[in-house]
């Protein structure tokens, strides 16, 4: 479709405000989601250092890994 001026490309026989307001949609939507699963993430992320950081305990990551429960491998034969 060619159109013979910007304006009327803008315009669009009528249909311009609709096309361009579904795009600005669009791209705000995307927008606000990029932002929100970032602020998400950032959230997650900080939660877990936060865990981990308790479960260590003020000894450091010896004292809480020494308290842990301990598994001792078993081999199985295949006889």
């Amino acid at each position: 479709m060619a159109f013979d001026s910007f304006s009327a490309f803008m315009v669009m026989e009528g249909h311009g405000p609709y096309v361009w307001a579904c795009y600005a949609a669009f791209f705000l939507l995307m927008i606000g989601l990029m932002v929100g699963s970032l602020r998400r993430r950032k959230a997650a992320v900080e939660a877990c250092r936060r865990g981990y950081e308790l479960q260590e305990g003020p000894q450091g990551p010896q004292a809480a890994s020494a308290s842990a429960a301990s598994f001792t491998r078993v081999r199985v034969s295949q006889d």
